[in-house]
């Protein structure tokens, strides 16, 4: 009798641990909330205007006062890496799908939902700023709902003079006599329309480590993604000061500052693609729910 209740508790758990086992292979897939927190240092921007008491200002390293009344970045082409290396692109090639503006003035754009993520535990997050070459274009047929949200007036992420998106685009003021600062980075291309080719590339793929692996599955997960822009100017790559004028030097207006001068800011905010692969990105919070 005794073996025979040995036998059924063993036949139990061989039952219970077959059933855990196809849970596992099964497990429903779920969602990862990205919440993006755009800061000076450690504080969250405060747009405002040149008389504005409210907006964030922040001092450089080159001890320059500054400020935003604008600030939106486009980023695409995310990935998730599993623990075992394994990596999830997620739209990678749909901008409709894939991408986004993020806008501060705008509090709907800065959660961005990544739907339906296969269930698995997860150590690393990579995603574009800005567009990849390839896709850089303003098609209106293949993206019409990205074409349609980077060109919205309140929005204005496509560049007037060329065929391709701008990939970050910062308004304010800077010094004490506020004078005007508009920074707008994006790649160039070279051409006619029959046979354009890559000028400035401007894309920047960014890597974030997880500080402790991330369960999806039975459980979402909202996590923050701090995009500090103290950074502009301060990066890990260049220590910039920002002048307005008409030399190759002057930097504070998209008209005047030169491709080289461009890149610049490019590296600070997004790495330099060679020994920085994160820019001004971090990763804040995580929790799962």
């Amino acid at each position: 009798m005794k073996n025979l209740h040995t036998i059924l508790y063993a036949a139990v758990l061989s039952l219970v641990f077959t059933a855990c086992s196809k849970n596992e292979e099964h497990a429903i897939a779920n969602n990862i909330t990205l919440h993006f927190n755009n800061t000076f240092k450690d504080k969250t921007i405060v747009l405002g205007d040149a008389r504005s008491a409210t907006a964030s200002v922040n001092t450089s390293a080159e001890n320059q006062e500054h400020r935003f009344s604008e600030l939106k970045y486009v980023i695409s082409n995310i990935r998730l890496i599993k623990d075992d290396g394994m990596e999830f692109p997620y739209y990678m090639n749909n901008l409709d799908l894939g991408a986004a503006v993020i806008n501060q003035a705008d509090v709907t754009s800065l959660d961005y939902v990544l739907s339906n993520i296969p269930a698995g535990n997860y150590k690393q997050i990579k995603f574009g700023l800005g567009v990849k070459a390839e896709l850089n274009t303003l098609d209106q047929v293949r993206f019409p709902k990205f074409y349609a949200a980077a060109g919205a007036n309140n929005t204005e992420m496509m560049w007037e003079w060329g065929s391709g998106y701008r990939f970050t685009k910062v308004e304010g003021f800077y010094d004490t006599d506020l004078k005007t600062l508009s920074i707008h980075t994006g790649s160039t291309v070279q051409g006619k329309k029959e046979n354009l080719i890559q000028g400035v590339d401007a894309y920047r793929d960014i890597t974030l480590d997880f500080p402790a692996s991330v369960s999806i599955g039975s459980k979402s997960a909202r996590m923050t993604i701090i995009a500090d822009f103290d950074k502009l100017l301060t990066g890990k790559t260049h220590t910039i000061r920002l002048s307005t004028g008409l030399g190759d030097s002057d930097n504070a207006t998209p008209n005047i500052h030169n491709a080289v001068q461009m890149l610049k800011f490019v590296d600070n905010l997004g790495g330099n693609g060679k020994s920085d692969f994160s820019g001004m990105f971090s990763i804040g919070s995580i929790e799962n729910y």
